[in-house]
C-alpha cells in the first residue's frame, strides 16, 4: 500500500491592509483529483476575492479550514498527496470530456453558468490558459435552444420557496406561503465585503460632519464632442470616449484649485496630498467596489477610458487586486447608470469629499430669455465640513459643472 504524503495548501500572504480572510467556498472536496493550477478554495477578504489553486496534481486529503471560517496569511487550509490518484475520478479527469468539463472559470463565470444551467463543457474558454470568462458564458448563452415558456402556475409550490418580494406583496401572494401555508424566511451570514461596507458607511456617518452639496450641469457640449469624434477617438484608441473620462478630468482639475478637497484628516492632522488618486465606483456581482485610477492628472483621456474599463471587466471576473482598491484621494460614483435621478453620496473615510453622477435627463431651461430643452444632470458633492468650508465645496462642484459645459478648457489647461 502507497503511503500517503500529505503536503500542506496554505493561504497566500495577505498585504498588510487585509488583517485576514474568510473561506468562502471550497470547490474540491476530499478524495477529489486535482491538477496543477485548478482552483480549490475562495478566500474572500474585505475588498476582494482570492482564489487559491493547486500547486500540483494530486489528491485532496482533508480541510481544514471549513466554509465560514477565518483564515490568517499563510494559514494551512487543507492538505492533498502530490502525485496521488483518486480512482475513477482520475480515470474521468484524464478523458477528454471529464478534462473539458473540469475547466477553469473565475466567479463570474460560475456564478452565471449556474444561472444558465450550463456546464464547463458547454462554454468554449477564450481566457489566458484555457479559462472560462463571463464574456464566454454570455455569448454561448444565445445558442442554447429556445425554451418554450409555460404559462404561469397559480396554485401554492409544494415545498418552501424563498421569500423575494416585499412584505407587503407577500401578504398578498399565496405563492410565497409554503404548504403548510406558513410564509418561508430564508437568513443568510452578510458577506465580508457587504459587511465592511457596512462598517465603513457607519463610520463615515457617525465620524464625519457630512454635508452635501447639489448643482445640476448641461451635458449637451460633451454629447457634441462625443457625437463629433467618438469614431475618430475610437479608431486612434482601441476604446469609446465616454462621460467618465470628462468628470475626472474635471475633478482633477477641481482638486487643484481645491487642495482641500484632495486632502484627509489624521487624527489632529490634516494631510495635504500632492497626487491625485481618484477611485471610481464600479458595480460587481459582489456589490460596489472602488478600484483607483492612480496619478490621474499624468493620464490622457484615452488612458483613462481604458484603465475604467479594464477594472469593469475585472470586477465582474473577481479579478480585482487588494492593490487595485487600496489608497485613493477622491472619489467618484456614478449611480446615473442605473436610472438615479438624485442622491446623496456617503463618504469614503479617509478621504473628505465624493462626487455624485445622476441620469441625463431633458429638461426644459432658461436660456437668454428663452426655455431650451437641454440634457441635464444633477451633481451632489458630500463633504467632511471639519475640514472643507461650504463655500470652497460649492466652488469645487461649480468649477466641475463649468469644465463640463466647456469641454475645450480640459484640453487647452486652462
Amino acid at each position: 500500500m502507497t503511503e500517503m504524503k500529505a503536503t500542506e495548501i496554505k493561504a497566500p500572504q495577505f498585504p498588510e491592509s487585509v488583517a485576514d480572510g474568510t473561506v468562502a467556498k471550497w470547490h474540491k472536496k476530499p478524495g477529489d483529483a486535482i491538477r496543477r493550477d485548478e482552483l480549490i478554495v475562495d478566500i474572500e477578504t474585505d475588498k476582494v476575492v482570492i482564489e487559491v489553486v493547486s500547486p500540483a496534481d494530486g489528491v485532496l486529503i482533508d480541510q481544514v479550514k471549513k466554509e465560514g471560517d477565518t483564515v490568517q496569511t499563510l494559514e494551512v487550509l487543507g492538505h492533498y498527496d502530490i502525485g496521488a490518484q483518486a480512482g475513477s475520478a482520475t480515470s474521468q479527469a484524464s478523458s477528454p470530456a471529464a478534462a473539458t468539463d473540469e475547466k477553469i472559470a473565475g466567479p463570474a463565470a460560475r456564478k452565471l453558468m449556474a444561472e444558465k444551467q450550463l456546464t464547463p463543457a458547454q462554454v468554449a474558454a477564450s481566457g489566458k490558459g484555457g479559462r472560462i470568462t463571463k464574456e464566454d458564458v454570455i455569448n454561448h448563452v444565445p445558442q442554447v435552444a429556445p425554451v418554450v415558456q409555460k404559462a404561469p402556475i397559480v396554485e401554492a409550490p409544494k415545498s418552501p420557496v424563498p421569500v423575494v418580494a416585499s412584505s407587503s406583496q407577500a401578504l398578498l401572494d399565496n405563492s410565497s406561503l409554503d404548504s403548510s401555508g406558513q410564509r418561508e424566511e430564508k437568513r443568510v451570514p452578510m458577506t465580508r465585503l457587504r459587511a465592511k461596507v457596512a462598517e465603513r458607511l457607519l463610520e463615515a456617518k457617525q465620524n464625519t460632519a457630512m454635508l452635501t452639496t447639489f448643482n445640476e450641469v448641461n451635458m449637451q457640449p460633451v454629447m457634441n464632442m462625443r457625437k463629433n469624434y467618438k469614431d475618430a477617438f475610437e479608431k486612434a484608441h482601441g476604446v469609446k470616449l465616454g462621460f467618465m473620462s470628462f468628470f475626472v478630468r474635471a475633478a482633477v482639475e477641481a482638486l487643484k484649485r481645491f487642495p482641500a478637497v484632495n486632502a484627509s484628516i489624521d487624527d489632529q492632522d490634516i494631510v495635504y496630498h500632492g497626487f491625485y488618486d481618484v477611485g471610481v465606483a464600479v458595480s460587481s456581482d459582489r456589490g460596489l467596489v472602488v478600484p483607483i485610477l492612480r496619478d490621474v492628472d499624468r493620464m490622457s483621456f484615452a488612458e483613462i477610458e481604458q484603465k475604467i474599463i479594464a477594472f469593469g471587466s475585472k470586477a465582474q471576473e473577481g479579478k480585482l487586486s487588494i492593490n487595485d482598491m487600496t489608497g485613493g484621494t477622491f472619489t467618484i460614483s456614478n449611480g446615473g447608470v442605473f436610472g438615479s435621478l438624485l442622491s446623496t453620496p456617503i463618504l469614503n473615510p479617509p478621504q473628505t469629499a465624493i462626487l455624485g453622477m445622476h441620469k441625463i435627463q431633458d429638461r426644459p431651461m432658461a436660456v437668454d430669455g428663452q426655455v431650451k430643452i437641454l440634457p441635464m444632470m444633477y451633481l451632489a458633492l458630500s463633504y467632511d465640513h471639519r475640514l472643507i468650508d461650504g463655500k470652497e465645496a460649492v466652488q469645487f462642484l461649480v468649477t466641475i459643472k463649468d469644465f463640463i459645459e466647456d469641454p475645450s478648457k480640459l484640453l487647452l489647461d486652462i
